[in-house]
């Protein structure tokens, strides 16, 4: 039985593919593939897998879209670091979702249910409460973050995203920084500030960095495939990304 993982962070990727080989030796893994983009171009030019593993942020958008450019004729379990509220419309029949970290025991379970729901389907199609979601998806526009509450000193102002040049990570602690260079605790993690934040408007280069397109003022390759990004206000030595997401930020310059 062949498997399409579809994960914008290699570790990630890996992660999966070695819970996946520990649940059943008998899966073996066509491709894993890192964006939107990518999986559109690899769905169209190969036969149909029989299952596809598929997180829903991708570094070029939600995973959702590639459902509104192609016929994805296998079925999916989806891969999320949240429990958003529409993840509920897949725990019923034949989608369902896994939470990251991914649970062996979880996988292990999602992957029987496929079996149970899809070894004598020659074609399954997606169920009805994923069509509905997806349709819903495609009228009601995201609503995404507009503004921050952060403390300057005894006082508490509020920010437009328009105002927040990044987003770092250092030692375990999230700053907003501003265009005035402007430095501000937040309590959320970047990885929450993923979900909140319009995807158009603001990229995560790395582990540490989440950027807005306004404030890229440079790229430069980087040796082994990274590249370096130089920011304003600056920051010494630029940013780098990595090998694995370069190609993911090259296709979102290039919208």
């Amino acid at each position: 039985m062949n498997i399409l993982i579809i994960e914008d962070e290699a570790p990630a990727a890996r992660r999966l593919q070695k819970r996946i080989q520990e649940c059943d030796t008998g899966l073996s893994v066509l491709a894993t593939l890192d964006s939107v983009a990518s999986a559109e171009r690899w769905l169209r030019g190969n036969a149909a897998p029989d299952l596809i593993f598929m997180d829903i942020q991708l570094a070029d958008g939600l995973s959702f879209e590639i459902f509104g450019r192609i016929e994805v004729p296998a079925p999916v379990i989806f891969t999320t670091a949240y429990d958003e509220y529409a993840l509920r419309a897949f725990k019923v029949n034949s989608i369902d979702y896994l939470l990251k970290p991914i649970d062996r025991d979880e996988l292990c379970a999602a992957l029987a249910k496929w079996r149970r729901l899809y070894r004598d389907a020659a074609a399954p199609e997606l169920n009805p409460q994923l069509n509905a979601l997806l349709q819903s998806l495609q009228t009601t526009p995201a609503a995404y973050k507009k503004r921050f509450l952060v403390k300057q000193g005894q006082r508490l102002i509020s920010l437009a995203v328009d105002q927040v040049a990044y987003f770092s990570s250092e030692d375990k602690v999230v700053f907003l920084v501003d265009r005035q260079r402007g430095k501000f605790v937040l309590s959320a993690s970047l990885d929450e500030l993923e979900q909140q934040l319009d995807p158009d408007a603001f990229f995560r280069l790395n582990r540490q960095f989440l950027v807005a397109f306004t404030v890229i003022q440079g790229i430069q390759p980087f040796f082994n495939g990274k590249l370096k990004v130089q920011v304003v206000p600056s920051i010494e030595g630029g940013i780098v990304v990595s090998r694995e997401r370069a190609s993911s930020f090259k296709e979102w310059l290039d919208r």
